[in-house]
C-alpha cells in the first residue's frame, strides 16, 4: 500500500492545490450566494463526486489517455466551460427571481437537489485543473513495488476529495452567511445573482482560454 510518506506529501500537495481557489471553488461560492446554503452543501456533493470520477478515471487508466490526447483535454475543457457559460446565463436571466425563491414566493430558479447535485457534478468532472492534477501528479505518488496500484489511486484521491469537500464546504458556508444581509433586500439579492452570473460567465471564458503545459 502507500507508505506514510507519500501519503503525507500527496496530503499536503493536495491542500495546497485546493487552497487555490479554482472553477469549483467559485461555482460553489456562485450557488450559495445566489441559492444558499443547501445548494451549495449540495453543491458540494456533486463536484467531490464528479471530481472522484477523475480519481476512477486515472486509476483505470483513462486518464492516460486525456492527459496525453490534445484533442481529449481540450474536448472536455471546452464542455465544461460551456456549461458554466450556460449556467451564469440562466443565473443572470433569473436574478429578480431569487428573493421569490428564497422566501416561498414563486418559482424562481431555485432547483431541486437531484438537479443541483447534477450540475456539481458536472463542474467536477470537468474541471481541467484536477483533471491535470490526477493525470499528471497522481500517479507519481504510487509505489508501484508495493502492488496494487489501482487501489493506491484511489485511496489518495479519497485523501484529495476529503480534503476538498471540508475546504469547499467552508466557502460554501461564508459565502452562503454573506448572502443572509442580501436577502433582506430583493434588489440586493439580484444584484448578487446577476453577479454570481456573470462571475460563472467569467470563468467559463477563463476555463475556456486555459491552455496546458506540454
Amino acid at each position: 500500500m502507500v507508505s506514510t510518506d507519500r501519503f503525507l506529501a500527496f496530503a499536503a500537495m493536495s491542500f495546497l492545490l485546493i487552497m487555490v481557489p479554482g472553477p469549483s471553488v467559485l461555482f460553489v461560492i456562485g450557488r450559495a450566494l445566489a441559492h444558499g446554503r443547501r445548494a451549495a452543501l449540495t453543491t458540494v456533493v456533486g463536484n467531490t463526486l464528479g471530481a472522484y470520477v477523475l480519481v476512477v478515471a486515472v486509476a483505470l487508466g483513462v486518464g492516460t489517455v486525456v492527459e496525453r490526447s490534445v484533442l481529449v483535454f481540450t474536448a472536455l475543457k471546452l464542455l465544461g466551460a460551456a456549461y458554466l457559460v450556460y449556467l451564469g446565463v440562466k443565473a443572470v436571466r433569473g436574478r429578480g427571481e431569487l428573493h421569490a425563491a428564497a422566501f416561498g414566493g414563486g418559482g424562481g430558479p431555485r432547483h431541486g437537489g437531484l438537479r443541483t447535485l447534477a450540475d456539481g457534478f458536472a463542474v467536477g468532472v470537468a474541471n481541467p485543473k484536477t483533471m491535470v492534477f490526477f493525470a499528471a501528479v497522481l500517479p507519481q505518488f504510487v509505489d508501484r513495488g508495493q502492488g496494487h496500484v489501482t487501489v493506491q489511486m484511489l485511496l489518495l484521491g479519497l485523501v484529495f476529495n476529503a480534503i476538498a469537500l471540508v475546504s469547499d464546504s467552508a466557502w460554501g458556508l461564508v459565502a452562503a452567511t454573506t448572502r443572509t444581509w442580501f436577502a433582506r433586500s430583493p434588489r440586493r439579492l439580484a444584484m448578487v445573482g446577476g453577479a454570481g452570473g456573470v462571475t460563472l460567465i467569467g470563468l467559463g471564458v477563463t476555463v475556456a482560454a486555459t491552455g496546458r503545459s506540454e
